[in-house]
């Protein structure tokens, strides 16, 4: 990968000042497949082991992960991350397929009985990618009192910045990495986000990642739910990561 950087990447940067990396995603999901390519590990090292946040932002995240684990204080400092962003739910149909238990999202209510009946107690300290407060939290606040959202941890001399520019790009920054570290992350809504989520956190060596589902009865073991990428070990990013 060294060698490509500096006979490919390094002469055109020295030349035009500048390069962007631009992505291609075939798929939703990353799920390595069954014929290897000698190019697998070096896509999987690009997208996992390479990228670092620019200063700022570094110093944003790491406040605003202290907050949370300050919050924590209950729990060890250990805290549930949850993609759950309304506006998304509402774009998208949440309805199962072909008679299955999971679904492609779940709202607020479905996310707070998920994490009650796997055995989080009102004590656990979650949160969501939610921006700003919306009612539609209101249910999982009920159930869960110490859940937040960026607006409510976030340094407030840096609001205006990350939080109330047109540009969001920002806040999915934060959301990515928030969730990437947390100690136990939840995808609400099934996606790329979950999918980057995932091999960042396998490449960290942080397998709880849980995937929702509809229990029927009135508990489950936390097991049953560890997403397919780790159980299986079926995500790109054990290309490179063991």
């Amino acid at each position: 990968m060294e060698d490509y950087i500096t006979e490919q990447i390094q002469p055109t940067f020295k030349i035009k000042g500048n390069i962007r990396l631009a992505s291609y995603f075939p798929s939703v999901n990353m799920r390595r497949t069954a014929q290897k390519s000698s190019s697998d590990s070096v896509a999987c090292l690009a997208m996992f082991g390479t990228l670092e946040l620019q200063p700022e932002v570094n110093e944003v995240v790491d406040s605003m992960m202290e907050r949370l684990k300050i919050l924590s204080r209950k729990s060890d400092g250990r805290f549930v991350a949850v993609d759950l962003r309304v506006e998304m739910l509402e774009k998208k149909g949440c309805h199962g397929s072909n008679g299955a238990r999971t679904k492609g999202c779940y709202n607020a209510q479905e996310i707070a009985i998920f994490l009650r009946k796997i055995g989080f107690d009102k004590d656990t300290t979650i949160y969501v990618t939610q921006s700003r407060w919306d009612n539609g939290l209101d249910v999982l606040k009920d159930i869960f009192p110490k859940t937040y959202t960026k607006e409510s941890i976030i340094p407030a001399e840096k609001k205006s910045k990350f939080l109330e520019s047109e540009d969001s790009e920002f806040e999915k920054v934060i959301d990515f990495y928030i969730c990437s570290q947390s100690d136990v992350f939840v995808p609400a809504i099934s996606g790329l986000f979950y999918a980057n989520v995932a091999g960042k956190r396998i490449a960290s060596g942080k397998t709880q990642t849980l995937v929702p589902a509809e229990i029927a009865g009135s508990s489950a073991p936390v097991t049953d739910y560890f997403s397919p990428y780790v159980s299986k070990k079926n995500h790109m990013a054990y290309s490179c990561f063991c």
